[in-house]
Order: structure tokens, then sequence, then C-alpha cells
């Protein structure tokens, strides 16, 4: 299998390499949630209560995810930068601290969001009408906690190695056994929501196999070893991890927000067909966010290691063509936002009354979507960089923009106005990322450079 070589090769064929395969991955891998939701919306009678109650399940199973984010983000460019020094122990040893953490993690989220699942269902949007069928999943999916990190996390080993194929390879196995498990459990076995949930924790035990032998056994640079337990490293790999972690985070809390606020406003009449509406245009936003990341994190080692290696000119170069392959992404997304969206809904229903509402809202929602590059580059590349201060700092603001969107829009006009604090958010945000971008790395580069 093609190694690629991070320090030598060609910035734009070389970002193209890694960036590509990466964001399909990450498409991929969002499968995994909309092929559940597409399955579920279709169960006869129940679809759109279910759909509805995974919906609420969504956000929260967000914020467990981005645990992965906050060790395979945080761990990722400090293995990328030490292999750019030629110091492949500490590579090593920043590989295996990361696996001890996701362990950990897995184990003592899955006990505490067992414990307290039923509160925050409630709390986050449930209704009487759909609770019962999000505490069902919700319950099953929290017991594969555990090879959701796993998988997600350490397949970002494989990818900063230049093995961005391993990476897909991880992420597809799982999702093709996801759609296959789907209709047999869910309507086979006539086990509902209950055989959705299932079906991806199986596929998710399958691809963390896959992902922990591929770094076992296959003659990588760096190799999954025990190793020794490090607590200053840790500290260091969840402090770089952190920006990401919130910003995957504080999205899904946000999303919890908008839902409990649909649910709010909307009342007993209007509330579950809007949070039925925000969970599919929740699912297509991940046709967008998710392979934006992939773009962006298939990048950082790039970065990350020319850094290491004092490769300025080659550091800036990276950083202008993830800017544009993430452009050119976004350009697509748009155009399918507005030209093909009745065909995404139909996906997941074939209630008139869901599809005339949501058809719209998901328009609205993506209208800012060409002003995402710019923030996935600054916040990403910033944290390949270690600007931990810039890349934070961007994503907050952000995310205050949207929440107060999301509040006081509803409250101005009509309930389904909360959709409109996405692109409002995306641009304003998108001007601040940009401004922070310049203010920030030319003269670290710069003084770099000058420091050599």
């Amino acid at each position: 299998m093609r190694k690629n070589d991070l320090g030598r090769a060609p910035v734009l064929p070389l970002v193209l390499r890694l960036a590509i395969p990466t964001m399909l991955a990450q498409f991929v891998n969002v499968l995994y949630s909309i092929v559940d939701r597409m399955f579920i919306g279709h169960i006869p009678e129940i679809g759109n209560d279910a759909l509805a109650g995974v919906g609420v399940c969504g956000p929260i199973i967000a914020v467990l995810y981005a645990f992965c984010y906050l060790i395979g983000q945080g761990g990722t460019p400090l293995m990328a930068m030490a292999l750019g020094a030629n110091e492949q122990r500490q590579a090593a040893a920043v590989m295996a601290n990361c696996f001890r953490l996701l362990i950990g993690l897995g184990i003592g989220l899955t006990v505490i969001f067992l414990l307290i699942r039923k509160q925050l269902l409630w709390w986050f949007g449930a209704s009487s009408a759909t609770y019962p069928y999000a505490d069902r999943f919700l319950t099953i999916y929290l017991c594969g906690t555990l090879f959701a990190l796993l998988s997600g996390g350490m397949n970002s080993f494989l990818i900063a190695q230049g093995r961005s194929g391993l990476g897909v390879g991880t992420v597809l196995t799982g999702t093709l056994l996801n759609i296959l498990l789907d209709p047999i459990l869910i309507f086979k076995l006539q086990l509902g929501v209950e055989g959705a949930a299932l079906a991806t924790v199986i596929s998710q035990a399958v691809s963390t196999v896959f992902a922990l032998s591929c770094l076992r056994h296959m003659k990588l640079t760096v190799q999954l070893r025990w190793g020794r337990f490090d607590p200053t490293l840790c500290k260091k790999i969840m402090m770089l991890g952190l920006a990401p972690f919130l910003t995957y985070a504080l999205d899904s809390g946000l999303l919890i927000v908008l839902n409990a606020t649909l649910q709010r406003t909307g009342g007993p009449d209007e509330g579950d067909l809007l949070i039925s509406c925000a969970t599919i245009i929740q699912s297509y936003m991940l046709l967008i966010t998710s392979p934006l990341s992939g773009i962006t994190m298939g990048s950082q080692g790039i970065v990350s290691f020319n850094l290491g290696a004092k490769h300025y000119q080659r550091v800036k170069s990276a950083l202008w063509s993830v800017y544009f392959v993430c452009l050119g992404f976004c350009s697509v997304m748009f155009l399918v936002s507005f030209f093909a969206t009745p065909y995404f809904v139909h996906l997941f229903t074939a209630d008139a009354t869901l599809v005339r509402h949501a058809v719209p809202y998901i328009r609205l929602y993506a209208a800012g979507v060409l002003c995402m590059a710019a923030q996935w580059t600054v916040t990403d590349m910033g944290i390949a960089m270690e600007q931990m201060r810039m890349a934070l700092i961007c994503s907050l603001i952000r995310k205050g923009l949207y929440l107060v969107g999301v509040l006081v829009l509803p409250i101005l006009f009509y309930p389904a106005a909360a959709f409109a604090a996405q692109p409002i958010c995306d641009v304003v945000a998108s001007v601040i990322s940009i401004g922070a971008f310049f203010r920030v790395i030319p003269p670290l580069l710069q003084q770099k450079r000058v420091g050599v």
C-alpha cells in the first residue's frame, strides 16, 4: 500500500491524496446515523415518532463521539510533529497514551450516561410520544460507547501516518455491515429502533477490531503498543484536543438547545413535527460538516509534520491548499442544498406534511455553507500548529452566535425561525475566523523562520 511522503511530496497533490480519502471516510461514517434514521422513518405506523425520538438521541450521541476528537485530534498532531523531528519513541508514546485514555473514557462515559439517560432525554426535547423510542435506542447505543471511541479515535493515527486508505477501510467496513444489518434487525426480526441501535454497536465493534489490528500488525512507522502511562503527556494531548472537542461537543449541545426550543415554542401541535424536521436537517448537515472535518483532519499531519521538520514554506502551501479544497467541497454542497434536498428528505419519510416543511428548512439552514470553508480551515489547521487558543476562540464565538439566534429568533418571529441561526452565525464567524488567522499565523511562521 502506498505511503505518502509528508515531507517531500508536492503539497497540493499530497493534500488531495490524504484529504479526499479521509473526507470519504467521514462521509461513510455519517452513514451510521443517517442509515439508521432512514430505516426508522419508514417503520409502519410509528415512523415519524420513532424518527423524532432518535433525533433527540442524536446530539447526546454526538457529545459522546466528541471525545474521539479530544484524544484523536489532540494526539495525532503531536505524533506527526514527533515524526517530523525524527523522534519515533515519542511518537509511539503519544499513540500508546491516547489508547489508554480512550479506553478509560469509554468505560467511564458508558456508566455515567446510562445512569442519567432518562433525565437527559426529557430535558433535551423528548415528548410522551417520542420518549419510549428514544430511551430504547439510547440504552443499547450507550453499551457500545467504548467501540465508538476506539474506532474513531485510533483511526486518526492511521491517517496521520499517511495511511488514509486504511482509515477509509476502517470506516467502510463498519458502515457496510451497518447497512446490511439494519433491514434485517429492524424489519425482518421486528426489533424496531432497538434493532437499529444494535446494528450500530455491532458495526462499531468490527471497525474497532479492524483499526486496532492495522495499528498493531501492519508495517507502520509507529505501531500500537501498550507503553508507559505518562500523565504529563496525557495532559498535553487533552489540552491540544480541547478545541476540537469543544467544537463538536458544543455543536451537539446546541442541537439539544435547538430541539428543546422547537419543542417548547412549537407546543404539542407543532413541536414533534419541528423536531422531526430538525432530525432530517441535522442528518443533512452531517453530510457537509463531517466530510469537511475529514478534509482538515486528513491534512493535519502534513502541516504538523512539516512544522516539526521546519519546512515553513510547505506549511504555508499546505494551509492554502486545504482552504481551497474545503471551498471546492462547500461549493458543491451549496448547489446540492438548493437543488437536491427534496430527494434527500424522501429518503427519510413519505409523509407529505413533513416533506413540505423539511425541504425549505434545509435550504435555509445550509444557506451559509460557503463560509464554512474558512471556519474549518482556521480551527483545525490552528490545532495542527498548536495554536489552540486561536482555534478555541473562533469556535466559541461561532457557538455563541448560534445559541443567541436559536433562543431569540423564535421569540421575535415564529418557532421555525430558529433554523435561521445557522446561516447567520456561519457568515459572521467566517469573517472573524479569517481575521484571527491572518493576525496569528503569518507572524508565527515568520518568527519561526527567523529563529531557525
